[in-house]
């Protein structure tokens, strides 16, 4: 389903199609929550899921919700706007996967919230290449405005200092939300760490996009990192995030 609801933005030309396909999701979770999932293999499952887990129905409304405000096309306002609409995807869906580990803790409801927001900033930072072939630009507009950059300036792949002070900006912010994170880190039940082990990705890439000045276009921020598996290995024994 989460795939399924990201990729409705990029594969609708018509904005009322999306707006469709999000009023079905919206009526499957529905049906789900009153023992009446519909006869389609993903709603199904996800019936299963619910029954097995109890989940909340709060934050499976909440990922379609702000999917499908999200269809319009437009660029973050700032960078607050950008951290609502991970808030409301990406920690979403972590506190669905702390409910399937069975952690009900406070601490780890902050740090999943802080994680969802940098997996928020980190996306979008990553998919501005591939948006820009597009002709769309969706960083935050408050932060290309201070710096003087217009959304052309991306489109043209211009690699000014200004340019490259917009993306260190918005990388530091989802640095930021890492290190916030980690200050949980000691009260956060262990069996939660397998929830947020993507904090290993994303430090990745922010070590990454450091290492070339902030060049959001530099050819190594688009291939894998052949250590990936192994760091990821080495926080999962070492019990960390």
């Amino acid at each position: 389903m989460w795939n399924w609801l990201r990729l409705v933005k990029d594969s609708v030309s018509e904005k009322t199609i999306g707006l469709m396909r999000m009023q079905f999701w919206k009526k499957t979770v529905d049906d789900i929550y009153s023992d009446n999932p519909p006869h389609q293999p993903v709603a199904i499952e996800l019936w299963k899921a619910v029954k097995r887990h109890n989940l909340t129905k709060r934050w499976l409304m909440k990922i379609i919700d702000e999917r499908e405000k999200n269809l319009d096309d437009k660029a973050y306002r700032n960078i607050q706007e950008l951290e609502n609409y991970a808030e409301n995807t990406q920690s979403s869906l972590l506190y669905l996967t702390l409910e399937i580990l069975g952690i009900k803790d406070l601490h780890a409801d902050h740090a999943a919230s802080h994680i969802g927001k940098a997996q928020g900033i980190v996306t979008c930072l990553r998919a501005t290449p591939y948006h820009g072939t597009r002709r769309r630009v969706f960083l935050p507009m408050d932060i290309c405005m201070l710096h003087g950059v217009s959304q052309e300036d991306f489109l043209r792949k211009n690699q000014d200092k200004n340019v490259r002070d917009v993306i260190y900006d918005i990388a530091s912010q989802a640095h930021l939300h890492l290190k916030h994170a980690r200050t949980f880190h000691k009260s956060v039940p262990v069996k939660a760490f397998p929830a947020f082990l993507q904090t290993v990705t994303l430090e990745d890439y922010l070590k990454k996009i450091q290492q070339v000045d902030f060049d959001i276009f530099h050819p190594s921020l688009q291939q894998r990192s052949t250590l990936l598996p192994l760091s990821l290995y080495i926080q999962s024994w070492r019990k960390r995030y």
